[in-house]
């Protein structure tokens, strides 16, 4: 049998939360708060009339918990309501409620105390007003943003459908070298970007995303980051393969791209996992442990395509500019090919090794857990 929730109605300052449950006569309620975690289980009268009802909630940040000589929560039980008082740990204004994104129906906005940021830069945090003289068009405003909640909501089904956009892209790549392989096995090779190519272009196109993502807030990260990754990815394989199609043959193509596909296809629905709040350890693993032997590889990997793409460079031209001109400004590419070979093979796998190193080191670190004796 389901248990109903009753509806329950939440305003915040810096400092607290407050709680409105809009249960009559309850009885003998059991509120139970625990850091970020509260329960409640009571019989009264509620919108299903006469019965028991329950819920629980996963609150967005921390709360102070009730210490010896010190009541941190506060909950009174009146006749048509309880109220619940809940100290914040940090006197920060919350984006929303819960942990989660996803707001359950019977969690509403307790409007008679509602307060934002801008009501307490200028008066008290006791100062009442009218909020429909001071705000007109609040409660329509309020209802459509729900804090974040729909604003989060957008940007998950986004999230997800790129995610799982770029794992069935970076598996379709992968599927057809290793169907193609095992049909015809080491003559397969020299086909590769003629069979894959186009779809691995437009994948790493897609990519370019991933360097708006944090800077419209969608994803944590520095874009500055991301842009030198997936600007060098994009480097090679635009640059280095696409225009030269002597090296599209060549078997180190078929190496780098088994490299990125085999990252990627771990890596996207590790994201995907971390965006419904899951943790699957063995995924978790391969994610921060597949790059110790993937990213030296495809680092080499791309390494062996600029080097061995100087004597075609050398020998077309290619994207070098001659003196004398009409911007009188000149650029020799292959100059340029054995800089960035140099960047790349030294300070560059230092710097993403290390920070792997860092990421895997944090992530895969054992969790000790203290268990009190009574």
């Amino acid at each position: 049998m389901v248990v109903p929730s009753p509806f329950v109605y939440w305003a915040q300052t810096p400092k607290v939360v407050s709680l409105k449950i809009d249960l009559r006569n309850a009885e003998d309620p059991d509120i139970e708060v625990v850091e970020n975690k509260i329960k409640l289980a009571a019989q009264g009268v509620g919108a299903h009339g006469i019965c028991k009802y329950e819920f629980s909630l996963d609150l967005y940040s921390q709360i102070k918990p009730d210490k010896d000589g010190e009541q941190n929560t506060t909950v009174k039980v009146y006749e048509n309501r309880i109220e619940v008082l809940l100290q914040k740990e940090e006197q920060v204004w919350w984006p929303r409620l819960t942990a989660q994104p996803q707001k359950p129906a019977w969690l509403k906005i307790n409007f008679d105390l509602w307060k934002t940021e801008d009501d307490l830069e200028g008066g008290s945090e006791e100062e009442t007003r009218d909020v429909m003289k001071d705000y007109p068009g609040m409660y329509d405003q309020l209802h459509k943003e729900e804090l974040g909640y729909r604003k989060e909501d957008y940007k998950k089904v986004y999230l997800i459908i790129y995610n799982l956009f770029q794992f069935i892209g970076f598996t379709y790549v992968i599927c057809v070298m290793c169907v193609r392989y095992a049909k015809l096995e080491y003559d397969s090779v020299a086909d590769t970007y003629e069979h894959v190519g186009s779809a691995m272009k437009f994948l790493q196109l897609m990519m370019f995303l991933e360097v708006m993502h944090p800077i419209f807030g969608y994803t944590k990260g520095s874009p500055l980051v991301a842009f030198m990754q997936i600007g060098g990815r994009a480097f090679v394989l635009f640059a280095m393969i696409e225009s030269e199609p002597r090296m599209q043959s060549k078997p180190v193509v078929f190496y780098l791209f088994a490299m990125w596909s085999l990252i990627e296809v771990v890596r996207y629905p590790f994201y995907i996992a971390q965006l419904y709040n899951k943790n699957f350890y063995i995924l978790t693993w391969l994610r921060y442990s597949m790059w110790i032997p993937l990213y030296p590889l495809g680092i080499l990997c791309e390494a062996i395509v600029i080097l061995r793409n100087l004597p075609y460079f050398e020998e077309t031209g290619r994207f070098t500019v001659s003196l004398p001109n009409e911007w009188n400004f000149a650029f020799h590419m292959p100059s340029f090919m054995r800089l960035y070979l140099l960047i790349l093979a030294f300070p560059g796998m230092f710097f993403v090794m290390k920070h792997m190193h860092k990421l895997r080191t944090v992530k895969l670190k054992p969790k000790i857990i203290i268990k009190k004796c009574k």
